[in-house]
C-alpha cells in the first residue's frame, strides 16, 4: 500500500553491535530456569444461536485450542445439535484453526470441550531486547504496521514522547502496558465492534479487546512488533462478569513471542491461546454471514493441580512468559 511509505513510524535509536544477527550473539544467553512445571486445562464453549435466516448461515468460529510448541491438546470434542458438515482448517503461519459450518434455520447449539497442556518457556525479563527492523524475520514484520483496529501511525507524537527516551527491551514494553492500564477503565459494555485504538484512548474505558489494541498500537508505534492474542479470562475476578473470551498481547522479543495482559484482569500463567492476528478482525471467536441472534457465551475453564504428573496451578510471577518461538533473525544480514 502506497500510503505506508508517507507515514512510516520513526525509527528508534538502536544500540546493537555492527555484526548483529540475533538475541544469540547480542548477550549471553538468559541464566538456565528450572525445568518449567505444565499447566493442564480443562476447556468447554458452549455456544448458542437463533438462526432466522430462512437460507440458513455461514459461521467461521476460532475456538479450538491452537497447537503451537508449548501447547499441546491431548483431547477434544465437538458438538452440534444440527447434523451438518463441518470443516477444520489449521493455518500454516499462525496455527489458528478456523471451523467452518453452514447452520439451518432454527436454534444452533454448539459445545466445543479440550484438554490442553501448556508448558511456559521462562526468561529474566532484563535479558530481552527489542529487535532492530532489519532483522526480524519475515513473518513478524507484519506486526510493525498500523491495522484496523490498531493505528499506531495515529499515535506517533504520543509513543514517543511517552516512550521513545525509555531503555529499550521488555521493561519499555512493560512500561506501556502499566500506562495503558493506567489510563485506561475496565468496564463491561463500554465499547463495541467499531471501537479501535484510538478510540480506547479518547473514552478511557474499555474491556480486555480494548486495552489490547491500544497497547499493541503504542507497541507498533515505536517499532516493537506486537500481535492481538485470543483466549479467555482464566483467573478473572467474579465481579467482573461470568467466565468469558479474553484478548491480551505478544510481542516479539529477543527471539520469541512473550505473553502481556494489559487489561490485569487475567492470569497470564493461565492464558489458553485459540488465535493469533493483527488485531480483533483476524481471530473473532464467531464471525457470522446471515440474520442470527446470538445468545451470551457459557464458557468453563479449569486448572487440574496433580503434582505427581507435573501439573501446577497457574499463578502471577515475575519471569517474563512464552508459549511461541520466533524464526530466528532475518536472512541476508551477514556479519561483517
Amino acid at each position: 500500500m502506497a500510503h505506508l511509505q508517507s507515514v512510516a513510524q520513526a525509527p528508534a535509536a538502536a544500540h546493537f553491535p555492527a555484526n548483529w544477527q540475533g538475541a544469540s550473539i547480542l548477550s549471553p544467553a538468559p541464566a538456565a530456569h528450572p525445568a518449567s512445571p505444565r499447566v493442564r486445562m480443562e476447556l468447554q464453549i458452549e455456544l448458542s444461536y437463533d438462526i432466522v435466516d430462512p437460507y440458513g448461515a455461514d459461521f467461521v468460529f476460532n475456538i479450538h485450542a491452537a497447537h503451537t510448541p508449548n501447547q499441546a491438546v491431548s483431547h477434544e470434542r465437538l458438538v452440534l445439535n444440527q447434523d451438518i458438515a463441518t470443516q477444520v482448517h489449521t493455518d500454516p503461519a499462525s496455527r489458528n484453526r478456523y471451523l467452518r459450518l453452514h447452520g439451518e434455520p432454527g436454534r444452533l447449539e454448539l459445545t466445543y470441550s479440550a484438554t490442553v497442556d501448556i508448558t511456559h518457556h521462562r526468561a529474566d525479563p532484563a535479558q530481552l531486547p527489542e529487535v532492530p527492523v532489519r532483522y526480524l524475520p519475515q513473518d513478524v514484520l507484519g506486526f510493525i504496521y498500523p491495522s484496523r483496529y490498531c493505528q499506531s501511525d495515529r499515535l506517533l507524537r504520543l509513543a514517543h514522547n511517552e516512550f521513545g527516551a525509555l531503555p529499550q527491551g521488555y521493561s519499555r514494553v512493560q512500561a506501556i502496558c502499566e500506562w495503558v492500564r493506567g489510563h485506561v477503565a475496565f468496564t463491561s459494555n463500554t465499547s463495541n465492534f467499531t471501537t479501535a485504538a484510538v478510540d480506547t484512548l479518547i473514552e478511557q474505558v474499555g474491556v480486555c479487546r480494548d486495552f489490547a489494541h491500544l497497547m499493541i498500537a503504542l507497541c507498533r508505534a515505536v517499532n516493537i512488533p506486537a500481535r492481538f492474542t485470543s483466549g479467555t479470562d482464566y483467573g478473572a475476578d467474579p465481579a467482573l462478569g461470568p467466565p468469558d473470551f479474553h484478548a491480551y498481547v505478544e510481542v516479539y522479543l529477543g527471539d520469541r513471542w512473550y505473553i502481556f495482559d494489559p487489561s490485569g484482569t487475567a492470569i497470564p500463567m493461565g492464558l489458553l491461546r485459540f488465535g493469533t492476528g493483527r488485531d480483533a478482525a483476524d481471530v473473532a471467536f464467531a464471525t457470522i454471514f446471515g440474520n442470527v441472534k446470538a445468545q451470551p457465551p457459557v464458557i468453563r475453564t479449569h486448572a487440574v493441580e496433580d503434582a505427581t504428573r507435573g501439573f501446577v496451578l497457574p499463578q502471577h510471577g515475575t519471569d517474563a512468559l512464552s508459549t511461541d518461538p520466533g524464526a530466528g533473525p532475518a536472512a541476508g544480514f551477514a556479519a561483517k
